[in-house]
């Protein structure tokens, strides 16, 4: 089974989220954060809304506790991401990609 780690974010400014997704994607060249086993990532933006969603995905229950520990204490990225909202965990019931 794999899991995702849902993250929500709100009153975010436009600028500010399209840094953050530049900086997020200059570092994802070397691979996820140090202590987080995730085997993708997504980030999910609403510019006008000021909202934001970032999706990490873990293939094992120990996988996912140990990155929610290791993201938990890490600064949020970038300013002006506003507040977040919600973490929550999801069984992944389907994934597709065409």
């Amino acid at each position: 089974a794999m899991y995702a780690r849902v993250v929500r974010w709100e009153g975010a400014e436009a600028e500010a989220m399209k840094r953050t997704a530049e900086e997020i994607s200059s570092e994802a060249d070397s691979g996820p954060p140090e202590g987080v086993p995730a085997k993708g990532f997504l980030l999910l933006q609403d510019p006008q809304g000021g909202k934001a969603m970032a999706i990490s995905f873990f293939e094992s229950e120990d996988d996912y506790r140990q990155g929610d520990e290791t993201l938990n204490s890490m600064e949020p990225p970038g300013e002006g991401l506003g507040s977040r909202v919600a973490v929550d965990k999801y069984d992944v019931a389907l994934e597709f990609e065409a």
